[in-house]
């Protein structure tokens, strides 16, 4: 099973650039997010679109402000070339190593184990299971 997201107009919008409602979506006037339920009814071109990102839905929500409430365009991330040439000219020692390699199963030391419940006991050689003693 394959599983897709819908297309809709949401989807032609990038995030965090506001976009004039009217180029969007056509409708009938409505209120601006920011203003609230109480606000004043405005005409779709004189309404932005805002898509926010949302941590749980990769498509994000859209929301309409008005002029007074637009939120600033969100600034550009950074080139990938200039992180590659900053990485490229840190020196060697600088960089980051390699983490260790796990010690081998062979080379760790052997722990008491129940003969009942084949769980590890405690350093004090209680089992946390069935509270036998194991020596």
């Amino acid at each position: 099973m394959k599983i897709v997201s819908s297309a809709d107009w949401r989807d032609a919008i990038a995030f965090d650039v506001p976009v004039v409602v009217a180029d969007v979506v056509p409708g009938e006037p409505t209120r601006c997010a920011g203003c609230g339920a109480d606000g004043e009814l405005f005409d779709r071109t004189e309404l932005w679109a805002v898509k926010h990102r949302h941590p749980k839905h990769h498509g994000g929500f859209v929301r309409f402000y008005c002029d007074a409430h637009k939120p600033a365009p969100a600034p550009a991330p950074p080139a990938p070339i200039e992180l590659k040439k900053a990485r490229a000219s840190a020196p060697r020692s600088e960089r980051r190593t390699a983490s260790p390699k796990p010690t081998p199963v062979t080379d760790r030391p052997t722990r008491a184990m129940c003969p009942d419940c084949f769980v590890e006991v405690s350093a004090g050689g209680d089992c946390g299971m069935c509270g036998a003693q194991v020596v």
